[in-house]
């Protein structure tokens, strides 16, 4: 590592699992965050407390594959081994994939084009007992055609406040919906999401109505007035942070 004079922007791909934390971001009244727990190790690694911006706000109890964080620093790493020193720093259930430096202007979050999350769901009377953390156990018979017809009313670009748990938000609720794709794989249920940007607790209310369409306690036709309603009661419930997991950032 080299004290290199100028700031320097770096690129860490995280993965962890987030059972045990309050989310990502960083809070007043504990340290228990992954963003708390990452800038603890880059401190310890780079010798100077160090500010990590992460692509986004997981959720307490929710996972990551590949969540994103950009930081800046004067000194000039030898990515090898600040990657090395970062892994013995943290945590077991969080994991430093890759390190990289990237553009100066580079920002995980405001440069980030798209994002995927995949809810995993058990759909099975049989216990998952090694996945269980990973996966919501929901023992109901899907009707995926089902569930299918209904998020592609969602697809598009659409003011998803109905799907948004936050009741006092006052920015713009319109994200732009790529797709969402419902694939079986045996007992296993996916939902994969991806879009330009997700509201709080947008992606877990989505999997929640998509299972009341997949169980026929709503028809796959709710979609657009629920959309149009922009009423968070008239969405389905909220389905629990394990399932949850950050799959894939986009730039």
């Amino acid at each position: 590592m080299k004290w290199g004079g100028s700031m320097h922007t770096y690129k860490l791909t995280l993965c962890y699992d987030g059972g045990r934390y309050s989310g990502w971001q960083r809070q007043g009244n504990t340290d228990n965050t992954i963003q708390a727990r990452v800038e603890a190790a880059l401190g310890r690694a780079l010798g100077t407390e160090t500010e990590a911006a992460g692509s986004g706000r997981t959720d307490a109890g929710v996972h990551a594959r590949a969540q994103q964080c950009s930081f800046h620093t004067e000194h000039t790493l030898d990515c090898a081994a600040a990657l090395e020193a970062l892994r013995e720093a943290l945590p077991e259930d969080i994991g430093a994939l890759k390190l990289e430096e990237t553009a100066p202007r580079f920002h995980a979050r405001l440069s980030c084009r798209e994002k995927t999350y995949v809810y995993r769901v058990w759909n099975s009377t049989a216990p998952n007992v090694f996945e269980r953390r990973y996966m919501y156990r929901f023992t109901p018979q899907l009707d995926v055609t089902a569930m299918r017809r209904a998020a592609a009313a969602l697809c598009g670009e659409h003011d998803f406040t109905a799907f948004c748990a936050n009741r006092h938000m006052k920015k713009s609720a319109v994200r732009r919906m790529k797709s969402i794709d419902v694939e079986r794989r045996g007992d296993e249920v996916r939902i994969a999401m991806t879009g330009d940007g997700f509201l709080y607790n947008m992606a877990r209310i989505i999997a929640g109505t998509l299972l009341e369409v997949g169980t026929h306690r709503r028809p796959a036709e709710d979609m657009e007035t629920i959309l149009a309603s922009r009423e968070r009661g008239n969405a389905g419930f909220t389905a629990p942070a394990q399932g949850l997991t950050l799959w894939e950032v986009n730039y």
